[in-house]
This record gives structure tokens, C-alpha cells and sequence, in this order.
């Protein structure tokens, strides 16, 4: 069985990476797909649904990256500082946080911001969308764990915490979600909303990932990735990754084994063949890349069967045929967003259409 993804990992040189995966049969080959060099400065987040990839970095802007036609897409200006978390809500929205504590709600259609969220008083950390797209969770630098409606955009719970927490995940049902704090996770029943169960890492995490409800992927600041079960709290599995501090970790299924994708400041994006079912078996090396860049984030982008049918139907669409084909802004374009407005600049007319506060221009 054939199986093709893409994995996109951000870096301090303010380039993004795209490698072309292909599995055919027990042989995985990687090739070069495209290097992104539209930051002025580091990469601080990255993220995919089934067409788009979207950077975000420490110069303050958004960038789109469309997988499909292989062509930049244009920048989304909102937040004033960096960009610390992105998420997509399947292929409709694209939710985003900075450090100036906002969270946005983008709809992909055409690229408008539709909701502003003061969510923090200091710094967004981190956010994740429920399975169902109704909840979201964010964590920041006001040491509080907050839950959002929506449907609405309101608050619908504030949780105060000790410390101010780095990152927050839910599960991939949906029944439970982490937070993780320096070296410590706290793991949340949704339904009473209190702590469960508490793991500990022997570093300072800096990425998680859901391999299965109950299991979670952990890198720190070491060489070694583990894989802790929720329900015994105890640590299943560990390997050495990295000759260097682990950055970002991300995973997918495949048949009857997870690949785990791992980046790390060593410049290597790794996959690994894990059998679940074999824990604590540690996983095997596939593949590994040198990006020679230091990595600070990392996504798979993996097309779903139905964009993979559009595209082997129509493999040069145009916008009066394809009815996926998204009016988005050319290469030369930006979407720049004012307080409560959206601005877009036409490729073919000068005139702009500006509905209350100014935003400085970023290049």
C-alpha cells in the first residue's frame, strides 16, 4: 500500500520546509518539496489542515502556504507581537494566538477574521479546539486556564492556576485534555473539570501529541521522546531521538503502526514505525532528513481522500470550474485586518475599503 504525506517544519532561519514522504511497500523515500522564505524572523508556530500550511513568527505576521497549486498565498496581519500557537478546525477555520493575548477565529473561505478575543492579559501561550468545534481551550501568562464558547466567542470557564502554563491539548476524543506546565502535566476530566492524573518528565516539555486517547507523546528538553499512558500515569516507552533537544513532535496512523515525526535543534526531521500494541518496544528509524537549519516547529500535512478524488478530477482547476478553488489572494496580495474590520487589497484596483482603526503596514 502506497501512502504519501508532507512534513513542514518551521525554523530560526526564518525558513519553512517542505519534504515529500512516500511509502511504497517496506521502502520510505523523502525528497525536497519546497523551502518557504516569507518571515523576516524565526518561525514560532506551524500548522496544516487537508490544502493549507500557515507559518506563524516573531515578525508578527501569519503566512499561507497552498499545498494544492504549490504557491504562497498571502499574509494575515492582526496580532501586534509574535505568533505563538495556530490551530485549523478541519478545512473551514483557522483559529490563532499571539503575545499580545488575542485569539482569532479566521474562516479559510476567504481568509476573514471573524471573531477578536482579548483572552489573555499577557501573552497566549497556547491553544486546542474540541473535536466538536464548539469548545476551545487557552493557556497563558495570567497563570489562567480558560475555556471558550464558539458559538458565541465567550468565556465559559476560568480556571486559575499556580503557574503559568505552557501548552494545552485535548484528547482526541474529546473526554479529557493536558496542561502542561515546565516539566509537569495535568491531566483534566472534561465533565468535572478537575485534575485526574499528574506526570511528571525528567526535562522541561516542549511539545505533546495525542497518539492515542489515552496515550501522549512528550519531548523536552533532552534527546529522548516518551510515551506516557493517562490512565496508570507511568511512562511506556522512551528512545533516543535526537543528538540534540527535541522541538516539536507530531504523529499519524497508518495501517497497524503510528509514525512518529519528531524535529530537533540538531536540524533532523525523524519518522518513526511504532506498534502500539508492542509497548514498550521502542519504535524504528524510517527516514531522517538534515534540514541543516535549527527546527522550532513541526506538522504533517496529510491531503484527505476527497481533496486527493478533486485534484486527480481536475488537475489544473480554474475558479469558473473548480468549485474548491478558494478566491483567496494572489502571491502579491495581503489580507491586512483592522480592529473589528478586514481589508483587502484588489490585485486589479487601488481603491481600499477601510471600515474603522489603522494598522501599520508589515512587509
Amino acid at each position: 500500500m502506497g501512502v504519501e504525506v508532507e512534513v513542514v517544519a518551521g525554523s530560526y532561519e526564518q525558513i519553512s520546509f517542505g519534504y515529500h514522504v512516500c511509502r511504497d511497500g517496506e521502502d520510505w523515500t523523502t525528497t525536497p518539496d519546497f523551502t518557504h522564505h516569507a518571515h523576516t524572523a524565526s518561525l514560532s508556530a506551524v500548522a496544516s489542515n487537508n490544502r493549507y500550511i500557515a507559518t506563524g513568527s516573531k515578525d508578527e505576521t501569519i503566512q499561507l502556504y497552498d499545498m494544492k497549486k504549490k504557491i504562497e498565498q498571502g499574509a494575515l496581519l492582526h496580532h501586534d507581537g509574535t505568533i505563538s500557537c495556530l490551530e485549523f478546525y478541519g478545512s473551514s477555520h483557522l483559529l490563532s494566538g499571539g503575545e499580545d493575548g488575542l485569539m482569532c477565529v479566521w474562516r479559510t473561505k476567504k481568509w476573514e477574521c471573524l471573531k477578536t478575543i482579548k483572552a489573555h492579559k499577557g501573552r497566549l501561550s497556547s491553544l486546542s479546539v474540541h473535536p466538536s468545534g464548539k469548545l476551545a481551550l487557552s493557556v497563558g501568562t495570567d497563570k489562567t486556564l480558560r475555556t471558550w464558547n464558539l458559538t458565541d466567542g465567550r468565556s465559559a470557564f476560568i480556571k486559575n492556576l499556580k503557574q503559568n502554563a505552557d501548552i494545552v491539548r485535548w484528547s482526541l476524543e474529546g473526554d479529557k485534555y493536558v496542561v502542561v506546565t515546565s516539566d509537569k502535566i495535568d491531566v483534566y476530566n472534561l465533565d468535572t473539570a478537575t485534575v485526574t492524573a499528574t506526570i511528571t518528565n525528567p526535562t522541561r516539555i516542549s511539545s505533546v501529541k495525542f497518539v492515542q486517547n489515552t496515550c501522549l507523546a512528550v519531548a523536552g528538553d533532552d534527546e529522548t521522546v516518551r510515551l506516557f499512558d493517562l490512565t496508570t500515569e507511568k511512562c511506556t516507552c522512551e528512545f533516543k531521538a535526537h543528538e540534540n533537544r527535541v522541538k516539536a513532535v507530531d504523529c499519524f496512523m497508518l495501517d497497524d503502526f503510528c509514525v512518529i515525526v519528531t524535529a530537533s535543534n540538531d536540524g533532523f526531521i525523524k519518522l518513526w514505525k511504532l506498534h502500539l500494541d508492542k509497548l514498550p518496544e521502542p519504535p524504528k528509524l524510517l527516514l531522517e532528513v538534515n534540514t541543516t537549519a535549527r527546527l522550532t516547529c513541526l506538522t504533517v500535512f496529510k491531503p484527505t481522500a476527497e481533496s486527493e478524488a478533486t485534484e486527480k478530477q481536475n488537475p489544473q482547476p480554474t475558479s469558473s470550474t473548480a468549485t474548491d478553488d478558494l478566491p483567496l489572494p494572489s502571491k502579491n496580495k495581503r489580507v491586512r485586518i483592522a480592529t473589528e474590520e478586514v481589508v483587502l487589497e484588489e490585485e486589479r484596483s487601488t481603491k481600499k475599503v477601510k471600515k474603522g482603526g489603522n494598522k501599520k503596514k508589515t512587509q
